[in-house]
Formats: structure tokens, sequence, C-alpha cells
């Protein structure tokens, strides 16, 4: 078998996959095992969402879609992401839907950085895997911000500061917190804005999810 590229080599993963597989192997030997490695839920979709899906199927709604998503479903994203921060106003334009996060991180090192220009990218540490991995493999140089457990797993901005040089290009965010469940609060928000304004060659990849009682 032919080698693969360096770039591919040092590729990483997530390893909670790794041990899906291995739960997968025990499971299919007979051994009752409880899994805590993925977010999988334990219980099928709801019905209707079903009957959707083969509704949309029946009804011809499948084969290539716009490659930034289908109109209808930027344009609900949009609404629904608006009205869950208190009216920003974001645009059915302004959406892409994809699928699943990873792609997207690996997008936004890409459009951020050149491959082996010395270009860095903070991170959250401990964090998803995926984003030292896709730094990595587009050659540019991560730095972790490192979470502490007295702050409730979040960093603190000052060593954030500390942490940027004229080389960073993208700082990732990312909030509730996979794994550790912290979030960044409004305080703690601000005073990264207010860092980042003095280093407008920073862009920032924001990952959240969506809590309708969360008020920042």
């Amino acid at each position: 078998m032919p080698e693969i590229s360096r770039r591919a080599a040092t590729l990483g993963t997530e390893n909670a996959f790794v041990v899906l597989a291995e739960v997968n192997a025990l499971a299919r030997e007979g051994r009752d095992i409880v899994s805590f490695c993925i977010g999988q839920p334990d219980f099928p979709a709801p019905e209707n969402v079903q009957q959707a899906a083969i509704r949309a199927i029946r009804e011809g709604k499948h084969g290539y879609t716009p490659s930034a998503g289908i109109d209808e479903l930027r344009a609900a994203a949009a609404a629904y992401m608006a009205r869950m921060r208190g009216g920003l106003p974001i645009r059915p334009g302004d959406v892409v839907v994809g699928a699943g996060a990873k792609p997207f991180i690996a997008y936004a090192i890409l459009s951020t950085t050149d491959h082996g220009a010395g270009d860095e990218v903070i991170y959250p540490n401990p964090g998803f895997p995926i984003y030292e991995s896709q730094i990595v493999a587009c050659g540019a140089r991560p730095v972790p911000v490192h979470l502490r457990e007295e702050r409730d797993f979040s960093f603190d901005p000052q060593e954030l500061e500390r942490l940027i040089t004229p080389r960073t290009k993208l700082l990732i965010l990312n909030y509730p917190h996979n794994p550790t469940g912290g979030v960044l609060g409004r305080s703690e928000l601000e005073q990264i804005a207010n860092i980042l304004q003095k280093h407008p060659q920073i862009c920032w990849l924001l990952g959240l999810l969506q809590f309708p009682e969360a008020d920042w």
C-alpha cells in the first residue's frame, strides 16, 4: 500500500469514536455495556421527524441541495438564532448548513492560516480533540489556553492576552464547553472582546449550544 502524506499521517482522531468501536465490539460479544463514550441518544428520533424524512424522500426531495443549504432551512435557522440571541439581525444569507462542526472547524483554520508560515491558533485545552488535530494538519501552530478547574473550567482572559503574538491568526472559543461543561459569562466575553479589539489580525471561531435562558 502506498504511503500517505505526512499531513494525513499527523491527522489525529476523536478518541470517543475509538472507544465507541471497542464498546460495539464488546456488545457484539453479548456483553452488557453502559456506554459513556459518545453523546448518542439512547432513544430513536421522534415519530414526526421520522415521518417527515420519509415523506420528503417520497416527494422527491433528495439529491444535491444548494451548497449553502436549502433556502427554507437557512431562513428557519436564521429566525431561530436571531430569536435566541435577543433579536440579533441574522439573515438567511448569513447561514450555511453543514453536516456537523468538524468541516467548519477545518475551513475556519484553512481560511485564516497559511501552511508552514508559522501562523498560530489559540484553542481551549482540555477540549474537543479535533481542534489541535486540524490546526496541525493545516500546518499552523497550536497554542492551548488552559481551562482551570478552580475557574469552573474557564480561562483567565489575561492569560489569553499573554498568549497572543503577532503570529496569532485565530482564536477558538467553545461554550458550554465540550467536554467540561464550563461556561464563559458576559463579563469574561466582554474582556475577551476588549482584548481582541487590540489585535485586529485575529479572527475568532465561536462554537456554542443554544440555550433559550442565556442572556448574553
